[in-house]
């Protein structure tokens, strides 16, 4: 088997929404550029995600020149260009309260017709600083609206394995990972302390703990009961079960599908 390397690629510039496929990318200190740099608030400021919502599965996010394209089939679509038109404010993201800019009023408007409810749509401003979790992170290392790390790394065979113990296989966008690996061994990639991508460094932070947003499927919204079932059979670690390792970038840069995976020695 040849050694491990990036078969895909994903961001998610809208928590929540659906991703997009993409060839190379960007890495900056947050992740990969404009993942989860938006996202959905409540009236109150709180976040929005699939766990509360699984419509927000249903919404779809372009990249153009001047912003992204958010869309729903059936209901259209709002462009919101990459300088927010809005003012700033202060919303909740978990424990974390983050400084963000609203982004405009006609985002504002279509999202909650949409959803038939009052919501609006924020975005991360470069000069915001939201620590990422420091027990399995460094002081200064920086994260978007991401739950609480940067990168999101899969193996494929890891899905291989789970997809050999479930009586239905499921897509990699049930997982929402960023880079995708092939030319691994099941769940490698927790293993590693850290590994170089085009001569970008990049340290192990730990194993993602799976919530419901796994159960959802990314295409109709629906809700089952897989994989959580199923990694809670092999893949448990206290209340959690796990599938996929965070990594945190040490340099900026950009990686690309077809990228080797270089391992590191660990720190010292």
């Amino acid at each position: 088997m040849s050694g491990p390397s990036i078969s895909e690629l994903y961001v998610y510039p809208v928590k929540s929404f659906r991703g997009i496929s993409l060839s190379k990318s960007l890495v900056g200190a947050r992740g990969l550029q404009f993942d989860r740099r938006w996202m959905l608030v409540d009236a109150g400021g709180q976040f929005m995600t699939q766990r509360s919502d699984t419509r927000l599965a249903l919404f779809q996010t372009k990249l153009e020149s001047q912003g992204i394209l958010i869309s729903r089939e059936g209901f259209g679509s709002v462009f919101v260009p990459f300088d927010p038109l809005g003012s700033p404010r202060t919303v909740t993201v978990w424990r974390d309260s983050v400084d963000a800019l609203q982004c405009s009023d006609a985002a504002d408007a279509w999202l909650s017709d949409v959803l038939g409810a009052n919501c609006s749509l924020v975005y991360m401003p470069d000069s915001t600083h939201r620590q990422s979790h420091l027990d399995f992170t460094q002081p200064g290392d920086a994260v978007g609206f991401a739950d609480a790390f940067q990168v999101l790394v899969i193996g494929e065979a890891s899905l291989g394995d789970l997809n050999s113990r479930l009586e239905a296989p499921l897509p990699i966008n049930r997982f929402r990972g960023n880079v995708i690996l092939s030319g691994t061994t099941p769940f490698e990639e927790d293993t590693w302390p850290k590994v170089e991508i085009a001569g970008i460094p990049f340290r192990a932070a730990k194993k993602c703990g799976r919530c419901s947003v796994t159960a959802t499927n990314q295409d109709t919204g629906e809700v089952g009961v897989e994989p959580l079932r199923t990694l809670a059979e092999y893949r448990r670690d206290g209340k959690n079960v796990m599938f996929g390792a965070y990594y945190v970038p040490e340099a900026t840069g950009e990686i690309a599908v077809g990228d080797a995976v270089v391992l590191q020695p660990a720190l010292k």
